[in-house]
């Protein structure tokens, strides 16, 4: 079965996450749409890349993945169909894609370059087809023009050595935990036969906990979560609030000599 995933900052009051998946339907009834998320704070690139990398991968390889976030971008931004890790992602080149992996895109082509629209909704007038079109089996070399490179931010990463590992909050969810891009498979390599002090805000802790009932009601947990990345928070409780962090503040590992 085809499937598009939907990802989007149109929230769920309006008529705009609608009209997208009638068009997609219009083209091709058969294909199956699943909503990622539709609360993706307004033009919010950071968060709708966390999301989008979270989660994609869990999809089969072919997944379309209709991106409307920022849609409307900076003037000149173009509205490309990308292919990542083996999927298919539409949407403005805002710089989005280039937060949810490290790999250099296989094919990257423009989707409005060869009959172009000009339209205040290209989530409906511009992805949505071309996703449909992608589905359904049309080569994605065959949907526009090519292009030699997109908009590619850069995500926080780690400073690491035998030391100390420094990290950095990338998301506060939905319940206030912050989650970081310490990465288990780093900590785990130099953590090996030594002691940690895990220092965020005006806290520290020398204990990392298999699930968030280790830790009492009121009290604060640090997990590794389903990700693989630590993930800090308060059982009944808002961490972001109560602790006063938010994104990007720092979290620092320092190792024991």
């Amino acid at each position: 079965m085809a499937i598009i995933t939907f990802l989007s900052d149109f929230g769920e009051s309006d008529h705009y996450v609608a009209a997208v998946k009638a068009k997609i339907l219009s083209v091709n009834p058969g294909i199956s749409v699943v909503d990622i998320s539709h609360q993706i704070a307004t033009g919010d690139i950071a968060h709708a890349a966390y999301v989008l990398n979270a989660v994609f991968r869990e999809f089969p390889k072919g997944t379309v993945h209709l991106v409307a976030v920022n849609t409307s971008g900076q003037s000149g931004d173009r509205y490309i169909a990308v292919e990542l890790e083996s999927h298919f992602f539409i949407g403005t080149d805002n710089g989005l894609f280039g937060l949810i992996s490290d790999q250099e895109a296989r094919f990257k082509v423009d989707i409005n370059s060869i009959s172009p629209i000009k339209t205040t909704f290209p989530a409906k007038q511009v992805f949505a087809p071309a996703a449909a079109k992608l589905a359904s089996g049309k080569a994605l070399q065959d949907l526009g023009s090519p292009l030699d490179e997109y908009k590619r931010m850069l995500g926080r990463h780690l400073k690491a050595n035998k030391k100390q590992i420094v990290g950095n909050v990338i998301r506060v969810d939905h319940y206030g935990n912050l989650i970081t891009n310490i990465d288990k498979t780093t900590f785990d390599i130099l953590s090996k036969e030594k002691g940690y002090n895990i220092t965020f805000g005006r806290e520290s802790s020398r204990r990392i906990m298999d699930n968030v009932n280790g830790a009492d009601a009121g009290d604060v947990f640090i997990i590794f979560n389903d990700q693989g990345f630590m993930e800090l928070g308060i059982n009944q409780g808002i961490a972001s609030e109560l602790l006063g962090l938010d994104y990007d503040s720092p979290v620092i590992i320092n190792f024991d000599e």
